[in-house]
């Protein structure tokens, strides 16, 4: 899914651990029956859980939903480019 400006602001919606729906995704990196990874406006987005489903996929809009047992849900922070000196250094 690639750069679109009609895509939605990032928001997601829970329903009792069986139904996850969200908008503002713009890559699915990974997908698999215990996570799911993705890219969203506000960063990486790790989905854990068991027996999971991609159940709705919008290019459009950035649309994503996932069906099963959703145990976890995880953004992790971007790295900061370049090596670990500039890092160190800032």
């Amino acid at each position: 899914m690639g750069d679109n400006a009609m895509q939605l602001p990032h928001r997601l919606t829970l329903n009792e651990r069986r139904q996850l729906s969200m908008t503002g995704v713009s890559e699915v990196v990974s997908f698999e029956e215990t996570a799911v990874v993705l890219r969203t406006e506000l960063g990486t987005l790790v989905i854990q859980g068991k027996d999971l489903q991609l159940k709705t996929l919008s290019v459009e809009g950035g649309q994503v939903a996932v069906d099963g047992t959703i145990s976890a849900l995880h953004y992790e922070e971007p790295r900061p480019k370049g090596g670990w000196l500039r890092r160190l250094t800032g």
